[in-house]
């Protein structure tokens, strides 16, 4: 269940219903002397509101792992994943090459969205055609830490030995890990049941708010998102 958030518009101010505000730039929930009136909102749209209005978005990008031969179910979990997150106005990171990874890009970009391609090649050319921005690093593999390293949480879809070790390299950054279609069990990964589910995972990291409890699948809930 999401938590009851207040967004005041017109003074720029979010509230979580527990007397506590806020601070965008910190990313960080404080003590008020003064509830938050105004409308209620989502998850989403407290992220929006972030991202968009607040005059602080969150620029740290959200990681996005899968693998190269990925199915059709794969691909499109992570094609609308993309959409939603570029929407969103969050930054998407990957590694910039074909499957899971294509697909994230390409829904970003067919939402203006911004998606940064850590290659493991040499040269910018091996970037799939969605990349917005293309980093040939050269490191080959290596690059899997820098991914794992640089994102404010990971988003896991399918996977073989590759996203296996991105998982584990988050983990060990101490960076929050979502698995969904058929990820691989990397102890310490939270198991999210679809996209939506997923979504709304990373706006709680966004938010700097608790996990919550696991949930079944619904249609729908990507709310101003999926709009």
């Amino acid at each position: 269940m999401d938590p009851a958030l207040h967004l005041d518009r017109a003074l720029g101010r979010l509230g979580d219903g527990q007397g506590r505000i806020f601070a965008p730039k910190a990313r960080a929930w404080r003590h008020g002397e003064q509830p938050v009136g105004g409308e209620a909102a989502s998850l989403l749209e407290a992220v929006h509101w972030l991202q968009h209005d607040s005059g602080h978005p969150c620029r740290v990008p959200v990681g996005v792992v899968g693998p190269r031969q990925a199915s059709s179910p794969q691909i499109e979990t992570a094609r609308r994943l993309g959409a939603w997150l570029g929407r969103l106005g969050l930054v998407v990171l990957c590694g910039g090459r074909q499957g899971v990874m294509e697909a994230v890009c390409r829904g970003v970009a067919q939402c203006g969205g911004v998606s940064v391609g850590l290659l493991p090649d040499a040269h910018w050319t091996a970037a799939n055609p969605y990349v917005g921005i293309p980093l040939a690093t050269g490191i080959g593999e290596a690059r899997n830490a820098l991914i794992a390293r640089a994102a404010l949480c990971l988003l896991a879809i399918g996977g073989n030995h590759g996203t296996m070790s991105e998982m584990a390299f988050a983990q060990q950054f101490g960076r929050p890990v979502f698995g969904l279609e058929d990820a691989p069990p990397v102890p310490g990964t939270v198991r999210v049941a679809d996209a939506d589910a997923a979504l709304h995972a990373v706006a709680r990291v966004v938010l700097a708010l608790p996990e919550a409890a696991p949930a079944a699948p619904a249609e729908g809930r990507a709310g101003v998102a999926a709009r």
